[in-house]
């Protein structure tokens, strides 16, 4: 309510029969997680390096995937 409409913490608060402070450190809270959630954190060189190196290591293991499916077909057909 307070978030999404146009009403007070105080305002709510009273509502729902809760201290103000306590509602209030509870949307402050959500808006500091919801800040950090939305901004993805930069990534370091050795990450970016890490994450290269995975890439290729992923690439390569498809590759040989692919390879090995095609010889176990081939190998079920001349059974």
């Amino acid at each position: 309510m307070v978030l999404e409409g146009d009403r007070t913490v105080a305002s709510v608060a009273r509502e729902f029969d809760i201290n103000a402070s306590t509602l209030g450190s509870w949307v402050n809270r959500h808006r500091i997680v919801s800040a950090q959630e939305e901004q993805p954190r930069p990534v370091s060189g050795p990450e970016r390096a890490r994450i290269r190196e995975l890439e290729r290591e992923n690439a390569e293991l498809r590759e040989k995937l692919i390879f090995l499916k095609k010889a176990a077909f081939f190998s079920s057909e001349t059974r």
